[in-house]
């Protein structure tokens, strides 16, 4: 993401940011903070200098590509909902999370050296990941598919637990199973 004071990166640079990102997640997922930054730049089809333009860190890679996930993840939400039923975008937007969230278990580590570090990864994406609850919520409840007494906020809490216990790509069928428990328990009585 570019701040508001940063200039717009021409359609080249903005495409080798983006290839930067892909390669770098792919790598983090996999191998963590072991992952080589020249093996990014390299998957990326980028030279090392491009890399470290972009992203003169570690860290600031790491960031970036967790920024990045939970972007395309909240950008689901209207595609989801223009295609589908809002409980059915609902119910599929559940799994985009469980994706997003086992594609971070490679990564968890890398993400708690950055926290500790003082920078706060985390604190702009609980709120975007929020509103993309909400607003899945606002419609469902608009079409009397689910109770309009729960909170996004009891919505998010669940999803994280289910995550923290069930991230690991070997409990995924367990995780599922407890989002459609979670997501049944959301249901309008009729």
């Amino acid at each position: 993401m570019t701040g508001s004071t940063e200039r717009p990166l021409r359609a080249d640079a903005r495409r080798n940011r983006d290839k930067i990102l892909a390669a770098a997640m792919r790598a983090f997922a996999a191998e963590g903070l072991d992952a080589h930054m020249e093996r990014i730049a390299k998957d990326a089809g980028v030279g090392s200098a491009t890399l470290y333009r972009n992203f003169p860190t570690r860290e600031a890679l790491i960031e970036a590509v967790y920024r990045n996930e939970v972007a395309q993840l909240c950008d689901a939400v209207p595609e989801l909902l223009a295609s589908q039923p809002p409980l059915q975008a609902l119910r599929a937007w559940t799994r985009l999370f469980l994706d997003y969230v086992s594609a971070k278990y490679g990564m968890i580590d890398a993400l708690r050296a950055i926290a500790a570090t003082g920078s706060n990864p985390y604190g702009h994406s609980r709120e975007m990941i929020h509103d993309a609850i909400a607003a899945l919520m606002d419609a469902c409840v608009a079409a009397g598919s689910i109770r309009a007494d729960i909170s996004a906020s009891d919505v998010a809490a669940a999803l994280e637990g289910i995550a923290v216990t069930s991230a690991a790509p070997e409990h995924r069928r367990r995780a599922e199973r407890l989002l459609d428990l979670n997501l049944d328990g959301l249901r309008t009585l009729s």
